[in-house]
């Protein structure tokens, strides 16, 4: 937190007291996990592999390039397949959304299309009548 203070508006100095809120906090040593141990993470689509410490739980385990067991994480997605990271732009559409959608809009536009013409035609036909009246 950063206080200001003002000590002359005509000399324009200003007086800065720097206080540290973490000074007054402590950090609970209770809800941090202490059952860290090697695991690897394996990336399945993009074929990429990495050692790190986790406690993340698993049945599945590998032999890592260092010759040793370690518990396996499989993930669907890392940095190495993501679109952010790799600079391609991919649309993954498992439950045809996408295509859902443009079904929808094209539906919209031809139900346009139709009260349109519908419209177009009741007021040629009422024009039609008015000056057969006249």
């Amino acid at each position: 937190m950063v206080t200001l203070t003002h000590a002359s508006l005509n000399e324009g100095l200003f007086d800065i007291h720097l206080k540290n809120s973490y000074n007054t906090q402590v950090m609970k040593s209770s809800i941090h996990p202490t059952t860290y141990r090697p695991v690897v993470f394996s990336d399945e689509v993009a074929k990429f592999a990495f050692l790190t410490q986790s406690t993340a739980q698993t049945s599945d385990t590998i032999k890592w390039e260092d010759g040793k067991e370690y518990p396996l994480v499989k993930m669907h997605i890392s940095s190495a397949s993501h679109p952010f990271f790799t600079g391609e732009e991919k649309i993954i559409d498992t439950e045809g959304r996408v295509d859902r959608f443009k079904a929808k809009f094209a539906a919209a536009e031809a139900r346009k299309k139709e009260l349109a013409s519908k419209a177009k035609k009741k007021s040629a036909q009422k024009a039609k009548k008015t000056s057969e009246e006249k």
